[in-house]
Parts: C-alpha cells; structure tokens; sequence
C-alpha cells in the first residue's frame, strides 16, 4: 500500500510540475521598466484549465501525503 501510495505522489508531483511550468506569467518585464501591473483580466479557455488542473493536484497530492502519513504509522 505504501509503494502504491509513494508512486501515486510521484506521478501528482510531476504533473504538477509541469502545469505549475505551463502557466502563463502576467506580469513579466513590464514591471521592471514602469509598467502597471494592476490591470484586472480575467482567466479564460487553456489559462483557466491550467489554474484549474494545478488547484486539484495540489489537492490530490496533500491528501495523499495525509493517507500516506497515516498507513506508515
């Protein structure tokens, strides 16, 4: 059970990884040369699906370290 669990948080990690690298950055170079980086926008279409999908692994990956912690003991 303990393998199964250690492969299941390898494989979330670089899942999330990868969407985490994925993501968009809003601000960028602009704010080093005076650029407001206080414009609202909204996330839509694969930016969202990014924010979404990295929200659930960070989820799937904390429960199972709590299931992990808890089968070890």
């Amino acid at each position: 059970m303990q393998t199964a669990l250690n492969v299941i948080q390898i494989i979330v990690c670089i899942a999330l990884i990868l969407v985490i690298t994925l993501q968009v950055k809003g601000g960028g170079l602009g704010g080093i040369f005076g650029q407001a980086d206080t414009v609202y926008r909204t996330k839509r279409g694969l930016e969202r699906r990014l924010f979404q999908a990295t929200i659930a692994l960070v989820v799937v990956f904390v429960i199972t370290s709590i299931v992990s912690l808890l089968v070890a003991k």
